[in-house]
């Protein structure tokens, strides 16, 4: 870079970095805001409505003033405020009107959505066809939207005959078995197929041989998978669903019930929204500790060990209780509804590694979290999200950008395990290499699952999942190949205002331009990209909009998101890194 513009990084990188560390909490970590949600909202409203509509009022009536604050102007929500309308989302904020009776006294809003439903899938009596198109043979959210239709009044009196049911019975079975006999159920799932399947049976009974047996084993599994706070997951939509199946069939005293009412109610805004999940505070205080690592002197000896022990004592030390993973992984948040899972386990390691020499309770708090790693890697070399499998759901679905995680975070640790799960890690290393080779595209990309773009084409972004594996592979020699085609990609995906977007053509953002520089930095073939993508990031960070955070984040069933420190973490990565290369 020539003086002028590596003095303008440097000056940029002064803003985001004092930007970033005003976000610390008085925890001594980030926590960072989730984007209020639409789809979020709408359970909630619909789940206290459903259970009791006096005593709930207050939040009921917040809910649906912002939902009606925040129609889309073609009548339909998004997932975000930001986010283009969906078929979904607002047939779940269309029930939220009606199981609140309040259909009157918001008549234009509700009006819209069914004008909405009339261009985008026929009249309302064919949503229920239109929703199961569009998500084919995975049952595992279109039934629940429908359910909710149905619960809210939406598709008549015989409206329930039209919602498919589910298999709650499989519940009863040992949990061993899901996986022996390759049943499409997971643990992550179990909540709503307990409850939805137990209301639908409720309210449209058909002859099996098992339901009317089970039905109080099943609500009694579900109690114990319940955490202490009522949050399964810590998500408001699955949290309400819940909720709302079992007020719907006269279960509203059950303790999950009360339990889960009480979730819902803490975890509202005072706006009147609901986020789709609490927070990801471990997952956004990884993501800073490895956006600050070019600058070692950032954080003090003190805030590093405040870090470290933080960190530390979020892993996961015995089975959870609710998917049975095994000790030694980290979850995305530091409360109760959280669960183990690949990215944010490869990324506490990291984090960890960039806190300094590790301690004897570091060493073996790594060693422990590189095993889980290990021990949820499928059998293609991959690693998927949650748990190991077949492939089939994207629970366990292998994905590039979480291997390549994982890879980054054992090879970051390598030095300090001990020799047999150096072994261990070496093997996996190699099959995890062989993975990334056999899963990039033609072109040169990788396709995260995690992460998408609403104006890429498919609403993918593999310019967030192409920069990911290229950060975590390193400069291993056997990923010459790949690497380099990696690189021409992110070049060819470069916009021509220098930044990038989820594909070439999409809008950009700080995000995704913040990604692909830090990638491209190694890349000796890409001065002009990194230079013309730095000064993108430079003048964004200088305007007063950037840090706007763009709804790239993919939930559970592909729901957008967007996280407030995002663009901070990510502009102090690159920016860092250039700064770093320069001098």
């Amino acid at each position: 870079m020539n003086p002028e513009l590596a003095d303008s990084v440097r000056q940029a990188l002064r803003r985001v970095t004092t930007l970033l560390l005003s976000e610390l909490g008085p925890g001594g970590h980030w926590t960072g805001e989730l984007s209020a949600s639409a789809l979020a909202t709408a359970t909630a409203v619909t789940a206290l409505a459903t259970v009791d509509r006096a005593a709930h009022a207050d939040l009921i009536l917040a809910g649906l003033n912002w939902l009606a604050g925040h129609a889309n102007p073609d009548g339909g929500w998004g997932d975000t405020v930001r986010s283009r309308s969906n078929l979904s989302t607002t047939a779940l904020v269309w029930a939220a009107f009606g199981a609140a009776r309040a259909d009157r006294e918001y008549a234009p809003v509700v009006d819209g959505a069914t004008r909405y439903f009339h261009r985008h899938a026929g009249p309302p009596d064919e949503l229920v066809s239109a929703i199961e198109n569009l998500y084919g043979k995975d049952r595992t959210f279109s039934v629940p939207i429908t359910m909710t239709l149905a619960l809210s009044g939406r598709l008549g009196p015989d409206g329930w005959r039209r919602v498919r049911p589910l298999p709650f019975e499989l519940a009863a079975l040992p949990r061993g078995l899901f996986g022996a006999l390759r049943l499409p159920v997971v643990s992550y799932a179990l909540p709503a197929l307990i409850a939805i399947g137990q209301v639908i049976y409720h309210h449209a009974p058909r002859f099996h041989p098992l339901r009317s047996l089970v039905r109080r084993r099943t609500l009694d599994v579900l109690t114990q998978l319940q955490p202490p706070n009522g949050g399964f997951l810590e998500a408001t939509p699955l949290t309400s669903f819940v909720t709302m199946s079992l007020g719907g069939m006269g279960r509203g005293e059950h303790l999950v019930t009360r339990r889960a009412v009480g979730f819902l109610r803490a975890s509202a805004r005072p706006d009147g929204s609901w986020p789709i999940d609490t927070n990801l505070a471990t997952w956004v205080t990884t993501l800073a500790i490895k956006g600050l690592r070019h600058q070692p002197e950032t954080l003090s000896a003190p805030q590093h060990a405040t870090l470290r022990a933080w960190l530390l004592g979020q892993q996961h030390r015995v089975v959870h209780p609710y998917t049975g993973a095994a000790p030694g992984g980290w979850a995305w948040t530091n409360l109760p509804g959280g669960v183990p899972d690949a990215d944010d386990t490869a990324g506490t390691l990291l984090a960890l590694r960039h806190l300094g020499d590790p301690d004897p309770r570091t060493l073996q708090a790594a060693a422990d979290g590189v095993r889980w790693l290990l021990g949820l890697q499928n059998r293609d070399g991959g690693v998927p999200t949650f748990c190991r499998g077949w492939g089939t759901l994207p629970f366990d679905r292998s994905t590039p950008e979480l291997t390549a995680h994982a890879l980054r975070a054992w090879r970051g640790w390598m030095p300090h395990l001990p020799l047999a799960l150096a072994r261990q890690t070496l093997q996996a290393q190699d099959r995890a290499m062989r993975f990334l080779a056999t899963s990039q595209r033609a072109d040169g990309a990788w396709v995260p699952l995690w992460f998408g773009n609403e104006h890429a084409p498919r609403d993918e972004n593999p310019v967030y999942g192409t920069a990911q594996v290229l950060l975590g592979m390193g400069h291993e020699p056997a990923l010459n190949g790949i690497r380099a085609n990696g690189w021409r990609f992110l070049q060819d995906q470069q916009n021509a205002d220098g930044g990038w977007g989820g594909a070439r053509g999409a809008p950009s953002t700080i995000e995704e331009t913040a990604l692909a520089v830090e990638a491209l930095a190694d890349d000796p073939t890409a001065d002009k990209n990194v230079q013309r993508g730095a000064r993108w990031l430079i003048r964004a960070v200088e305007s007063d909009g950037w840090r706007e955070p763009a709804p790239i984040g993919l939930y559970f069933a592909r729901l957008w998101y967007f996280e407030r420190l995002y663009p901070l973490v990510l502009a102090a990565g690159a920016l860092g890194r250039l700064a770093s290369k320069d001098g």
